[in-house]
């Protein structure tokens, strides 16, 4: 692979596509077979929705295929930018564009429930997601990641799996599996904000390279590799985190609208949005 990661000529990734395939066919599947049962009467889901997911399963495919992926070989700042669209952009977009009607029978099996609910807590949530986030960070699963196509999918799904478990707190539409109330839903997103800072800083202000993966790929491009790796860590900690601060005031400005004019938890409003849609198409 080492030879082969300086190549930038368009080459498409099997394992991408299959991704792809397998999300979206899933999703079509359970529309279409399980929809008429477990959503009687109203439209198994919105068109937002099905956005929703659409461009969450878009961002795996651009995060995964080319040219992402042989520049995240050679440029460990690409590498970073993969794992910020996985956790977030396609996590948070595959859970708003999920029915609550599938999250339930995906959830229904009593040991599935039990440790979802686990893990999906507040300090649990926090602890898996970040600890992975500074553990993937060790050099050697770095290094293993370029050198080893399987591993590097495997670390891929590990990425989506955590990423999902962190944004539950703050988007689960199910009442029976709930969101934090708005403050502690902002609180919760502002230690997310503060603890990738802390591998972040080794990598913004490190003296010397960590990964020998990419000693040589970002020079083949002209671009110093330390730098590459400064630039890694700048859009781990601010990149990141402005994002997350985007969400933290989105998150104010509806708790503010749903205080002064009392409207509805828009989270638990979607199952509703589902009957007014399907009124909508009859009419």
């Amino acid at each position: 692979m080492e030879s082969m990661s300086h190549d930038l000529s368009w080459q498409p990734h099997a394992d991408a596509w299959l991704l792809v395939v397998v999300l979206l066919g899933a999703y079509l599947y359970a529309l279409s077979a399980w929809g008429p049962r477990y959503a009687p009467g109203r439209a198994p889901v919105t068109t937002r929705q099905r956005w929703y997911f659409y461009c969450g399963v878009g961002a795996i495919w651009v995060a995964s295929d080319w040219p992402m992926h042989q520049l995240a070989d050679t440029l460990f700042s690409v590498h970073m930018s993969q794992h910020l669209i996985y956790s977030l952009v396609a996590a948070p977009l595959l859970i708003l564009g999920t029915p609550s009607w599938l999250l339930r029978r995906l959830l229904h099996p009593r040991p599935v429930a039990a440790v979802w609910r686990a893990l999906t807590k507040p300090l649990p949530a926090l602890l898996i997601f970040n600890a992975w986030v500074a553990g993937y960070h060790f050099p050697p699963l770095v290094d293993l990641s370029v050198s080893n196509d399987a591993f590097h999918v495997g670390v891929h799904a590990v990425w989506i799996a955590v990423s999902l478990l962190m944004w539950w707190p703050v988007l689960s539409p199910l009442p029976e599996f709930p969101h934090f109330s708005y403050p502690a839903r902002m609180a919760y997103l502002f230690g997310q904000s503060i603890v990738p800072t802390v591998p972040a800083s080794f990598l913004t202000f490190g003296q010397g390279l960590l990964y020998r993966s990419y000693a040589q790929g970002p020079a083949a491009l002209g671009i110093d590799p330390l730098t590459d790796q400064q630039v890694a860590g700048l859009l781990m900690k601010i990149g990141g985190g402005f994002f997350i601060w985007i969400v933290i005031g989105a998150l104010w400005f509806r708790w503010s609208s749903e205080e002064e004019h009392g409207g509805p938890d828009v989270l638990y409003w979607r199952d509703l949005e589902q009957d007014l849609e399907q009124v909508k198409t009859s009419t």
